[in-house]
């Protein structure tokens, strides 16, 4: 039985160089070059089950790439409007065909308290009693724990935040302390 024939997606010559272009650059991830396919496929006309058979996919997820992007369609349209350059467009053409947020756990701690936590990595041990010229993470769990920053952290978590805190914005100098250098 035939179903209604979906819309017919309408792209600027701007979204369709830049999907083009999306689709043939080598760092493309393949994910994005599939969705960007499915698009200039859907419009050029191509029903869902013929864009299903030729990119070997199920037909729901054709639908589901042709509905975000029609919803899509007038931010697209008026970020062109209003002047967005490619560079622009390009980036809100990747976040529509990006994966959408899945549901998850909920994070364990906040960003305040990971913040308060890095911070306390930057005072000395000894102005918290801590009889320690280095903090270990051992030491940065207990006295965050002591001072009622978190209910309880691992050491290994604790790590993970100086980790992360430390290859994004900490001098050498820090860096090597807590690496154990």
């Amino acid at each position: 039985m035939r179903g209604p024939k979906p819309t017919t997606l309408a792209l600027s010559s701007r979204q369709q160089a830049i999907l083009e272009h999306l689709t043939r650059r080598q760092t493309s991830p393949q994910a994005l070059v599939r969705r960007a396919q499915i698009i200039l496929t859907a419009a050029s006309g191509a029903n869902n089950s013929q864009i299903a058979d030729r990119f070997d996919l199920h037909r729901e997820t054709v639908r589901i790439w042709r509905t975000r992007w029609l919803h899509e369609a007038p931010r697209l349209a008026a970020s062109e409007a209003a002047g967005a350059d490619d560079q622009i467009l390009t980036r809100l053409l990747q976040e529509l065909l990006a994966d959408a947020p899945r549901p998850g756990a909920p994070d364990t701690f906040t960003a305040e308290q990971v913040v308060a936590i890095v911070a306390l990595a930057c005072t000395p041990p000894p102005d918290a009693q801590r009889p320690t010229t280095h903090w270990t993470p051992r030491e940065l769990a207990d006295e965050a724990v002591k001072r009622k920053l978190v209910t309880a952290i691992s050491p290994r978590t604790v790590g993970r935040f100086l980790k992360a805190s430390a290859t994004q914005t900490a001098p050498e100098p820090l860096l090597a302390e807590y690496q154990g250098g």
